[in-house]
């Protein structure tokens, strides 16, 4: 016997989780989206024109960190337009991957960007050129200001929403990269030590690095349909193998389409009883699986006797 649960998200304020973004939620993010792409171009003007005319390497580094940036909003846009489609019946589940596609793509990227920005410091350290300190300060400066202005724009965004807090970290990254450009400046300024402008272009490639890294490997764990650290597969298995009248959960599979958006799949043994009483027990498997492990979409499998289907790796549990 099988029962498919498809419940509506649920905004409890008692459990306070929220599952995936209502229209009105993405489209508001769009828009920090498209404001936040505005800023982040004029910036990206002003620093690849400042890095030309200074020979900075660390304020061109900041400027490809700056344009990846842009990619990255662009992307992020774009997908949360394309997860606000709804589903079809060839797309059951909607379009709500692209932003993780878009977060897979933006990090790859980062990891090129990060590799060159190194493969030119350490050609910088073989073949120093002179660097103009004082408008390289000037124009490291405008891009603090902006890029505190995008995380203005981008503050309270949903943190679980893999795009938003992607681009979040990209912007208070790139902040952090024009701290570096403006403190390589004012030490050429008062030392003449040019060395440092690919010391700070290191740094920054670091930075960038690291960004990435933590960006990936939330990504390929999620395509990779790991479970998520909210709903640990011998946890869910064991709460629901507590229920009255269950004896056992085994296929237990629980994975993320995006993060806050969870689904999970199990076959249920139950005591021999009418299935009129069956009832109770799925409202309870819903109400733990929603409340306590945050898990927005069930597919049930409820059996009488063993149907012998077991995955090795699924956390089978009985009592």
């Amino acid at each position: 016997m099988t029962i498919n649960e498809r419940h509506e998200p649920i905004h409890d304020h008692e459990h306070g989780h929220v599952h995936g973004l209502s229209p009105e939620t993405s489209g508001a993010v769009g828009n920090k989206l498209l404001l936040s792409i505005v800023i982040t171009s004029l910036t990206l003007v002003a620093e690849v024109v400042g890095g030309i005319l200074t020979g900075s390497l660390a304020l061109l580094s900041d400027a490809a960190h700056v344009f990846l940036d842009i990619f990255a909003l662009a992307l992020s846009y774009g997908a949360v337009r394309l997860a606000a489609k709804a589903p079809s019946s060839r797309h059951t589940f909607g379009f709500r991957r692209m932003k993780v596609l878009a977060a897979l793509i933006n990090g790859a990227t980062l990891l090129l960007v990060a590799f060159e920005i190194f493969r030119e410091s350490i050609s910088r350290f073989a073949h120093p050129s002179a660097v103009i300190a004082g408008p390289m300060l000037i124009v490291a400066g405008i891009g603090l200001v902006a890029n505190l202005i995008v995380a203005l724009v981008l503050k309270g965004h949903d943190h679980d929403d893999l795009n938003s807090r992607a681009a979040f970290l990209h912007v208070l990254s790139d902040a952090l990269s024009s701290v570096g450009v403006i403190i390589a400046g004012l030490v050429i300024l008062l030392t003449g030590w040019t060395w440092v402008d690919p010391v700070a272009s290191i740094l920054i490639g670091i930075m960038i690095l690291a960004g990435a890294w933590r960006l990936l490997k939330e990504v390929i764990h999620i395509l990779n349909e790991g479970s998520p650290d909210s709903a640990k597969p011998d946890e869910v298995s064991a709460a629901l193998t507590a229920i009255p009248g269950v004896l056992a959960v085994h296929d237990l599979h629980i994975w993320t389409i995006e993060p806050g958006y969870t689904v999970m799949s199990a076959h249920v043994l139950l005591d021999d009883q009418r299935l009129s009483d069956t009832g109770t027990i799925m409202n309870s498997i819903k109400e733990i699986a929603d409340h306590r492990f945050n898990i927005e979409h069930t597919t049930v499998q409820l059996e009488c006797s063993d149907c012998g289907q077991h995955c090795a790796d699924s956390g089978s549990v009985g009592r």
